[in-house]
């Protein structure tokens, strides 16, 4: 690791180590309310500092989504202290209370955040993403519809303001679970900030489960709450939920996160898989519980979900099966072509050539080959080096296939040496062909060529036989030209 990078990471560090202590220190604070209210509500101050801190030192264009995540934290760790003033002062503890809106400020807040990051990482549009998102939210989303906000009573004008306060908050744990899916499945850095960011976002959902499960709990629940050190703890989850923002703005690579990502995709694997068959599981594991009780009372809502459930299996199955099909022609189209020049390689050739003289066969035209050889490029590759001879070997290939027909195919057979198929083309039409070729060779270099025409019998590797002797001729004869090959021997014969 170099210097720099440990001096980029040593705010981040030493920021942690105090945000620890304070939050350990937590655990054993006396049961003051207004010590432990300052304490948490200073933890959260602390950590919108050390977002505000780390975003200043970013360029003024990447700041936003600090800024967004500042404004969360803020807004919910003063719900804190509203909150206990609301109560201890005025007495007011029914829903909504003064700190419902503080706290809720918690996740449109994130959620832009996570939005113009996500928009950030990813240039174009990820429908893959996109479903996997729907898919875990959809499933976890019966659980809040069945265990949380089916429960709650709307019908009430009296209390309908309450009930709405109650339901939004597993509404905004939910858009929680879609953003944060969503930024897990997007391209771009997975350095620790990124690491950070999603701690912090699963540290608020883990705190609102336990919550909520403690609700629906009962006097159970309640007893566990009175438990001091267990109180202590729950706290403490958002505390660290608080600082972990801080941590990830102040780190190094806090900039490397809204960085756009390359052309490859996040990979579908093991966890993410894991997590898709535990969303899809859920509708069915909900339907298990209602009927081990004796009554199925959300058989409409499990029936729902299990349909949207399915129908964004198919959608997903749909994309990776067409994702299949794009690799597969990829690599067919790479299994053809030379990765140099880009022309067909040895392989498409040995496939084209056959087919060609068939064709020829069966229409009663003629058909040439050619085989050229780029002269003197050894000496060329020495001269100028590698690097060089590739460009030559790009240029020259790209100057031949612009002088040839349309319907002439050009092709890579190794090294410096190409070959050329001229359809319905006899001596004089292929020779005037392969001239302008040589014409059109760039950087001054010439090549030396064999050229045949197929006698109507002889086979493939007969024909290339031939061009290649008509090759080695022109070599023999001082290279930059052309020669024709001799009538076959099944011609003469």
């Amino acid at each position: 690791m170099s210097e720099q990078r440990v001096r980029a990471g040593r705010p981040a560090t030493v920021f942690a180590a105090m945000a620890a202590l304070a939050i350990a220190a937590y655990q054993f604070l006396p049961d003051h309310l207004w010590l432990r209210t300052g304490w948490q509500v200073g933890i959260g101050w602390a950590g919108v500092a050390a977002l505000l801190i780390g975003a200043h030192r970013l360029p003024r264009p990447e700041r936003l989504p600090w800024w967004l995540f500042a404004l969360g934290v803020f807004s919910n760790s003063t719900g804190i202290a509203v909150g206990n003033i609301a109560e201890s002062w005025y007495g007011l503890v029914d829903l909504p209370t003064p700190a419902d809106p503080f706290f809720l400020g918690l996740y449109p807040a994130c959620a832009a955040a996570l939005t113009v990051l996500i928009r950030r990482r990813d240039r174009r549009s990820d429908w893959a993403a996109l479903i996997d998102a729907a898919t875990i939210t959809t499933g976890f989303g019966l659980l809040a519809w069945v265990y949380v906000i089916a429960p709650v009573d709307l019908g009430d004008p009296m209390d309908r303001l309450a009930h709405a306060t109650q339901v939004a908050y597993p509404i905004g744990d939910l858009l929680l679970i879609a953003m944060t899916t969503r930024l897990l499945r997007s391209g771009g850095s997975r350095g620790a900030p990124f690491w950070w960011i999603t701690g912090s976002l699963s540290a608020f959902l883990i705190g609102d489960s336990a919550w909520v499960v403690l609700d629906n709990m009962g006097e159970t629940g309640e007893a566990l709450i009175g438990i001091p050190w267990f109180y202590s703890g729950l706290e403490s989850v958002f505390l660290v939920a608080f600082v972990l923002f801080g941590v990830a703005c102040l780190h190094g690579g806090a900039r490397e996160v809204a960085a756009p990502a390359d052309a490859r995709q996040a990979g579908l694997g093991k966890g993410l898989l894991a997590l898709l068959a535990g969303a899809s599981l859920i509708a069915p594991a909900v339907l298990a519980a209602e009927t081990a009780t004796g009554r199925v009372a959300d058989g409409w809502s499990i029936a729902a979900c299990s349909a949207v459930l399915f129908l964004l299996v198919v959608a997903r199955m749909a994309l990776l099966i067409r994702h299949v099909e794009r690799q597969a022609r990829q690599v067919r189209e790479l299994a053809r072509s030379d990765e140099l020049t880009g022309l067909p390689n040895r392989r498409a050739w040995n496939d084209e050539l056959p087919r060609a003289l068939e064709r020829a066969r069966r229409n009663g035209e003629p058909v040439s080959v050619a085989i050229l050889d780029l002269d003197h490029f050894k000496r060329y590759n020495d001269t100028y080096g590698h690097p060089a001879g590739d460009q030559l070997l790009k240029a020259a290939s790209a100057a031949w296939h612009s002088a040839l027909r349309d319907v002439d195919v050009i092709a890579r057979y190794g090294g410096e040496e190409f070959v050329v198929l001229l359809p319905a083309a006899a001596v004089e039409e292929g020779h005037r062909a392969m001239v302008r070729a040589l014409t059109a060779t760039p950087l001054g270099q010439t090549f030396s060529a064999g050229l045949a025409v197929w006698d109507g019998v002889e086979t493939s590797e007969e024909l290339l036989g031939r061009a290649d002797t008509a090759l080695y001729a022109a070599k023999g004869a001082g290279r930059n030209r052309i020669a024709v090959a001799g009538r076959s021997s099944r011609a003469a014969a």
